[in-house]
């Protein structure tokens, strides 16, 4: 009963992307989990587009669980990978542990962070990257559309990921930008040990808001050693593990 519905959605995609003068459809790299990919335009996350990632965490100075996270996008891509900051924060063990091996990363510092997207910008016009990621706390329209137009044209992802560290830089990230989608993913509880350890991580997936698809929330695990997540073993067989949110992307 549900392929009629989805079928005419696609086709309603691809008339859109032919009166937008797109009708070559982008390319996506899939997660690899169903729920996910399903719901994603092109069943997976758009290659030649902006993607931005905000931690949700408490600790959101430090982006650690949105590092990963975007570190496990860029581990599953074949090539280097240019990353723009102005902080020398990045623990390199952490990247290896989802995946990305720090010699693959291309490390462009910068000590102000107006440099940042423009480092993005000409990254993306290089050919052989596999992404371009960029650290910073002010992304708007104007700056995101030129990213687009660059990561259109070359095919390559950029993926910026948000830091804030003020109250006020934390509402910046609620403005909206040309990113294809936004994602803010915070640490959650993992699953109890049988016997005292840590059990794998598990991280709350928020997509925020996409092009062609609802807001949705998904539990999972965290990236493993080659940038994969995965559905939790007790959470994988209940009816709804995966609630849609239907309130207006922030």
């Amino acid at each position: 009963m549900q392929a009629k519905p989805r079928a005419a959605i696609e086709d309603l995609r691809r008339q859109i992307e032919r009166l937008e003068g797109k009708s070559r459809r982008r390319k996506a790299l899939p997660f690899g989990i169903r729920a996910v990919d399903d719901h994603l335009p092109g069943r997976g996350l758009a290659l030649g587009a902006v993607h931005e990632i905000i931690e949700g965490g408490q600790a959101s100075e430090f982006s650690g669980t949105a590092t990963l996270f975007t570190a496990g996008i860029a581990a599953r891509l074949k090539g280097p990978v240019l990353w723009c900051l102005t902080r020398r924060d990045l623990f390199a063990p952490g990247l290896l542990n989802a995946g990305l091996h720090p010699d693959r990363v291309i490390f462009v510092e910068t000590s102000r962070e107006p440099d940042v997207l423009p480092l993005v910008e000409e990254g993306l016009r290089e050919k052989g990257l596999a992404a371009v990621i960029g650290e910073v706390t002010r992304f708007g329209l104007t700056a995101s559309r030129r990213l687009q137009l660059a990561a259109e044209s070359s095919g390559v992802p950029a993926l910026v990921l948000r830091r804030w560290w003020t109250v006020a830089e934390k509402d910046l990230t609620q403005l909206p930008t040309a990113a294809a989608t936004r994602w803010r993913i915070a640490p959650v509880s993992s699953e109890d040990m049988p016997a005292p350890g840590l059990g794998r991580a598990r991280w709350q997936i928020e997509l925020m808001r996409c092009r062609g698809a609802e807001p949705k929330t998904w539990i999972l695990e965290a990236c493993d050693a080659q940038g994969h997540l995965a559905v939790p073993a007790d959470l994988a067989n209940r009816q709804n593990p995966t609630p849609l949110r239907r309130s207006a992307a922030r």
